[in-house]
């Protein structure tokens, strides 16, 4: 028995809603992309999100809340559109939506009205999936490493799976994909800082294309290893966080100590600087907590995944390893985590459990989210 639904995510990078329409086949289940695309978000759109989540008001959050829900709705009909599917065909939608403040193990708030998805598609919507981790006093992140172990792991072999978004994330997956020896938790910044520092170079550039600013720049090495010593980073996982501390305000302050131990340093050092911390960073945590023997092929995904002067560097700073893009494994690797929040969905329609307290350090499994009915 097969079953459509769609899984809607937007991630800390902040370029749009991904809409992934997937079928589920079986109990495990088979899992095939049906179809993908982005909704970019325009730029007052990403200005309102970067308000709420560095201060705006109670009445701002609420608002943000219903227009984001419209945007999400937006995304999902444009992806029955395109492939020509009806409403009444998917049985339900999982939606992320967009994460505005992560404070682990505290609280974790993602905005996107499930009631706006419900109202404008007409079928059941999943929603707010890390609440109940973090009720059972997980990080209610990283959610992905259940998807990980059961779709993407390798036949008898450990495999890495490397999430380069706003924030990286990394799954170690033991061989055969047994969840009870999953490792998993966000390395630190991925490409937010980077964008952040290219933003405030150019207001009319959102990122930096195929790492062309970085691959001009000289990294400085001294700065990258004094930021390395955030407690953060010795921090044992389970841990997570999010744009609340590898945000615009560090990559302003990375900016300054740049600026402030090189008289001379070009924006395009500074951007290098960045991402050289992204890189180094993913590395670091590597070695620190994956077992170094075990680590096996790295397989990464997000909008790190389409910058090649990155995953360059991440090639030259895990030797040893097989560094591979999702893409050429499986499927587009930009709807991979809207794909996963779809399978987290199925679960939890099914009632089965959808985190891993290895990853997250909750008390126990939980299933997660809402649903809101059609």
């Amino acid at each position: 028995m097969s079953q459509l639904a769609i899984g809607l995510m937007s991630g800390t990078s902040l370029d749009g809603v991904d809409a992934a329409l997937v079928r589920f086949t079986g109990d495990r289940p088979d899992v095939e992309l049906v179809g993908f695309l982005t909704v970019p978000y325009d730029a007052e759109d990403e200005a309102r999100i970067r308000e709420v989540t560095t201060g705006g008001t109670t009445r701002d959050c609420a608002l943000l809340h219903v227009e984001l829900g419209r945007l999400f709705a937006a995304a999902a009909a444009a992806l029955l559109e395109r492939t020509h599917t009806r409403a009444r065909d998917v049985a339900f939608v999982a939606s992320h939506g967009q994460t505005v403040w992560h404070e682990p193990p505290r609280a974790s708030l993602q905005l996107g009205d499930p009631a706006v998805v419900a109202e404008r598609i007409g079928v059941p919507v999943v929603s707010d999936f890390r609440s109940r981790d973090v009720a059972a006093g997980g990080q209610g992140a990283p959610l992905v490493p259940l998807a990980d172990a059961v779709l993407f792991a390798a036949d008898g072999r450990p495999r890495t799976l490397l999430n380069i978004g706003g924030i990286a994330n990394v799954t170690w997956v033991p061989r055969d994909g047994d969840l009870d020896g999953v490792i998993a938790f966000d390395t630190g910044p991925g490409v937010a800082v980077v964008d952040a520092v290219v933003r405030s170079c150019d207001r009319d550039v959102r990122f930096d294309r195929d790492g062309a600013r970085a691959a001009r720049g000289t990294a400085d090495r001294t700065v990258v290893q004094r930021l390395l010593q955030a407690p953060y980073f010795d921090r044992r996982p389970p841990k997570s966080t999010g744009r609340e501390r590898f945000g615009d305000a560090y990559a302003a302050d990375l900016a300054r100590v740049v600026r402030a131990s090189r008289t001379q340093a070009s924006d395009d050092d500074i951007v290098a600087t960045a991402l050289a911390l992204t890189i180094e960073s993913i590395a670091d945590q590597f070695r620190r907590w994956l077992p170094s023997d075990e680590i096996g092929q790295v397989v990464i995904s997000g909008g790190g995944a389409r910058n090649p002067t990155l995953v360059d560097a991440l090639r030259d700073a895990l030797p040893g390893c097989t560094v591979t893009l999702f893409s050429d494994l499986f499927f587009d690797g930009d709807a991979k985590e809207a794909v996963s929040f779809a399978f987290l969905g199925w679960l939890t329609m099914r009632g089965r459990v959808g985190n891993v307290p290895a990853a997250t350090g909750a008390a126990g499994r939980r299933v997660l989210g809402r649903i809101t009915p059609a």
